[in-house]
């Protein structure tokens, strides 16, 4: 019968780790938790509820956390899973009958993408910014490879399948959570554009803001998501402007990001 590990990635995620380990552990044979430095009680509570805990010093790199996963387990399938998702009962079950599939049927040559949905500051969001969106993330181990310092992707070539189902994402609680996030968010984006050729002026780093706020309220609809939605879609404008400001940063030779 083939094997899934579920692979979660961790930092001081001692308010979720528990949770995430239980609901992993619905359909997995194993779940990893790779921890980047936790100086509260991740690990321990991780390994409390029967994870393999394995550290990796952080680089500001999540592909790299992804791949040093890989390269820890021998299972016939991997699913990565955040600290703050959540599968429910209909997504578990579709992942319990791709992983016993018998080992020559077609799904093995699949990978597998799945709906996410946002809750953020108590409310599920529908539009705008925090949209519903499909990602993927169940693989054969063999067949796939992670690139991105920051929104990191994964590379596989196997034809892509939907799972019926969803994951819950509980991302920020509040503005301050937002704010430390996009913070470290932009930084790692801008160091990695840097590196990569890019260039920005201060001209473009407006402009793209504005895209995202039209992109994110108007075509995104984020306004029917009320007055928070609307609220989330001005900050979405900060973000994307704060990135391009401190790539122009780089560019000066303001390395104080």
């Amino acid at each position: 019968m083939s094997k899934l590990n579920i692979i979660i990635l961790t930092k001081n995620e001692e308010r979720d780790i528990e949770a995430a380990i239980q609901n992993a552990r619905q359909c997995a044979d194993e779940v990893i938790v790779v921890d980047s430095g936790s100086t509260d009680r991740t690990a321990e509570l991780a390994e409390k509820n029967g994870a393999r805990v394995l550290f990796r010093e952080w680089d500001n790199d999540f592909a790299a956390q992804r791949n040093f996963a890989l390269t820890k387990t021998d299972a016939d399938w991997v699913l990565y899973l955040d600290a703050d998702e959540r599968m429910n009962d209909e997504l578990v079950h579709a992942v319990k009958k791709i992983v016993s599939a018998n080992p020559s049927d077609a799904g093995r040559k699949k990978q597998y993408s799945m709906q996410r949905k946002s809750v953020a500051f108590g409310k599920k969001f529908s539009y705008g910014p925090l949209h519903p969106d499909w990602v993927t993330r169940l693989f054969p181990r063999e067949s796939v490879t992670w690139t991105g310092k920051v929104h990191e992707h994964p590379e596989c070539s196997l034809p892509l399948e939907k799972l019926p189902g969803h994951i819950e994402h509980y991302t920020y609680r509040n503005w301050q959570e937002w704010e430390e996030k996009m913070a470290r968010y932009s930084t790692i984006w801008a160091e990695e554009a840097y590196h990569k050729g890019r260039r920005a002026s201060l001209p473009e780093a407006l402009l793209h803001g504005i895209g995202s706020l039209f992109s994110t309220l108007l075509l995104r609809l984020g306004f029917l998501d009320g007055w928070m939605g609307v609220c989330l879609c001005c900050m979405y404008f900060s973000y994307t402007m704060l990135k391009y400001l401190k790539l122009y940063g780089l560019q000066q030779g303001d390395t104080e990001l």
